[in-house]
């Protein structure tokens, strides 16, 4: 019962760090920060492919397979919107007209 609250309490704790961190971050800084956390979606891809290979019983395969998938998605769907918000600091000039 106490390893449940003291998970509960961790968790709260990193999800208002988290918060409190993000909220400050200035707005030029937003792009390196998304590169950062596409970074650490890897590693929990990595993580739940591992997690997948050991699983013994049909209930951890399917939450291992359900990790992968929302992990692969979570991590494939930050690159796509990291070159979006790079794509908006690009010139929309030609690299030969004049202005």
């Amino acid at each position: 019962m106490l390893d449940g609250f003291l998970a509960l309490y961790i968790f709260m704790l990193a999800a208002f760090t988290g918060y409190e961190i993000i909220a400050r971050v200035p707005v030029i800084l937003h792009t390196p920060l998304m590169s950062g956390s596409n970074f650490v979606h890897g590693i929990v891809l990595v993580g739940a492919m591992i997690a997948l290979g050991h699983a013994r019983t049909p209930f951890e395969t399917a939450l291992g397979f359900v990790a992968v998938l929302l992990g692969a998605g979570n991590a494939a769907g930050g690159y796509v919107v990291t070159e979006r918000m790079l794509e908006m600091f690009k010139s929309s000039r030609k690299p030969g007209d004049q202005a």
